[in-house]
């Protein structure tokens, strides 16, 4: 089976992160959850978004999310796959250099990246957008248009993946099944 990467921060949205990290475990794969600055056994704090009828979805404290290896230590090279959560954390990570030269490392080598939510933060921010297209959190949809992508907006019940070469993204947690589903497709097929 594979390894895969999961990049973290504080406020990653809890369900992205937990279900994706657990889902990947059942099917075989060894999974390593990083955050810049912190190392393993190291926790990272989770925000549960909900969509209750308002217009934007609400926000509540999630688990604390423990990190698996030391970022500092991690290579590209080691993994078959990249696994980018949704939430707050997106919007501050695709700050740090080191985070968008992993993410271009793993385009570059043509390896799945999964990003969901506000996790397409990342791949604008590293320049993966342009001539592609992309699902997202609707409100990262003008991002993704100003980076020279298509925006492929959510289903109804935000359901949808959307797979554009190594690009596997959707628009938020209800779309699990079709997400995971496509990155586990991927997976089988070119396990290294």
């Amino acid at each position: 089976m594979a390894r895969v990467l999961m990049l973290v921060g504080d406020f990653v949205e809890d369900y992205e992160a937990m279900v994706p990290f657990q889902t990947l475990q059942v099917l075989g794969h060894e999974v390593d959850a990083v955050c810049p600055g912190k190392q393993t056994g190291d926790f990272v704090a989770t925000a549960v978004h909900d969509f209750e009828g308002h217009q934007t979805y609400t926000e509540k404290p999630g688990h604390r999310f423990r990190i698996t290896a030391d970022f500092e230590r991690i290579r590209a090279d080691d993994y078959a796959a990249l696994v980018v959560p949704g939430g707050r954390a997106p919007e501050y990570l695709r700050l740090d250099d080191r985070v968008i030269r992993l993410v271009r490392s793993f385009a570059s080598a043509d390896k799945p990246i999964a990003a969901i939510c506000h996790g397409i933060q990342l791949l604008t921010a590293a320049g993966l957008v342009q001539g592609r297209s992309c699902s997202a959190y609707p409100a990262v949809g003008p991002e993704i248009q100003m980076c020279g992508g298509e925006f492929v907006p959510p289903s109804a019940s935000y359901d949808n993946a959307h797979v554009d070469g190594n690009l596997i993204t959707a628009p938020a947690w209800p779309a699990h099944p079709a997400w995971l589903g496509a990155l586990a497709e991927r997976l089988r097929s070119n396990p290294d």
